[in-house]
């Protein structure tokens, strides 16, 4: 309990959870120090592709050398297998896109937290249920600010992380966290494929620096 109230309290205080893929495990390593050194704590990365397991070790090995205090999420977790083979490769927590019994199952006999992906009410309250004291609300796309103002007096006792259609932008920002989000996932809009293609971590930095900054003064 005490962890789980930890790892919420961090993605609260970061209010961004940036998350990505990518096959190579050296440009994965660059990306988390970059986000790293723009002051994000929290990371998720993602399960999707061959390589995921196995990048994500490297992660975990070169966090642990380098970057004590961040926290590492496996997003994308479908199956208790892979909620498993995750935990055993030393995520701090485990996020995913649905409501999966399985994993859930999983994660709490692991004592590993546990963030299950919603987009109804009955989704939520079936997750609230089960124990879940963050939910991920996605697709955010197509959602929107307004769903969220909607539910928040019907689960009082819930944070809420929205991810999927989430910019960059002060605007965009702004409607999401005056709707009462906790933190927001951001995956393309900030890691673009131009950042990956190019490897310009420079560029991701001072993005990330920005965004950071925006989070923080619309909180403030």
């Amino acid at each position: 309990m005490e962890r789980e109230q930890q790892i919420i309290s961090q993605i609260k205080k970061d209010a961004v959870l940036p998350l990505f893929y990518h096959d190579d495990a050296s440009t994965c390593i660059n990306i988390t120090k970059t986000l790293y050194e723009a002051g994000i704590r929290c990371i998720e990365f993602t399960n999707r592709g061959v390589q995921a397991l196995q990048n994500f070790k490297q992660l975990v090995k070169q966090r642990d050398a380098d970057m004590k205090d961040l926290l590492l999420a496996t997003g994308t977790i479908k199956t208790a297998d892979h909620a498993k083979q995750f935990i055993d490769a030393g995520a701090d927590f485990l996020i995913s896109p649905f409501f999966d019994s399985a994993v859930c199952d999983e994660a709490y006999m692991q004592k590993i937290f546990w963030i299950p992906g919603c987009m109804t009410p009955s989704e939520i309250h079936v997750a609230e249920q089960a124990g879940c004291k963050m939910i991920k609300l996605f697709p955010g796309n197509t959602l929107g600010p307004g769903f969220v103002e909607a539910i928040l007096p019907l689960f009082p006792d819930l944070d809420f992380v929205v991810t999927g259609g989430v910019d960059t932008t002060e605007e965009n920002l702004k409607s999401w966290f005056k709707a009462g989000v906790a933190g927001v996932g951001m995956g393309s809009k900030l890691i673009s494929k131009d950042v990956l293609q190019k490897k310009d971590y420079a560029a991701l930095k001072v993005k990330a620096k920005e965004v950071v900054s925006i989070i923080q003064k619309i909180k403030a």
